[in-house]
């Protein structure tokens, strides 16, 4: 399998994706292509630069910050264990511009915050799958493996946050 990747800058810094053969979402990571490689557990070669094989994603995301687009369309394929899996499906039904807390997501998903909290800093496809839109009880910014800044940035801009 052929791992392809794209590193382009947006309003929170740069962003880098990695696709497969088939335009598959793969890995993502704000940061350059050495961020991305953290998060692509399950590519046996190094992946290629190539702008074309990753044109549609680069687009939605260009969408995304331009306010354009409010959700991904977009095939994905994360590699995880079936708890996490299942976790970054529940990641992906927080709406645009709102947000959850850990302790509602585990009580959704019947499982323990803390498990969610581990399983939301693995998802390898951030952004996309949206891990920054899950917050502490208290409403406090905390775990995005990006950091807080960037978390912010993007939850302002989804209108989340003021």
């Amino acid at each position: 399998m052929n791992v392809y990747f794209d590193t382009f800058t947006t309003p929170v810094g740069d962003f880098s994706l990695a696709v497969n053969d088939e335009g598959t979402m793969m890995a993502t990571a704000f940061g350059s292509d050495t961020a991305l490689w953290d998060r692509l557990k399950c590519s046996p070669a190094r992946p290629v630069r190539d702008a074309v094989k990753t044109a549609a994603a680069r687009s939605q995301v260009i969408a995304y910050f331009a306010g354009d687009r409010s959700s991904f369309d977009l095939s994905l394929a994360p590699v995880g264990t079936p708890f996490q899996l299942r976790v970054w499906s529940a990641l992906q039904r927080i709406p645009f511009g709102k947000t959850c807390s850990y302790c509602d997501l585990a009580k959704t998903l019947k499982s323990g915050a803390r498990a969610i909290g581990r399983a939301t800093a693995t998802n390898p496809i951030c952004l996309i799958v949206p891990c920054h839109r899950v917050i502490g009880a208290d409403g406090s910014l905390t775990g995005f493996a990006f950091g807080e800044s960037v978390k912010r940035q993007l939850l302002q801009h989804e209108g989340a946050i003021v």
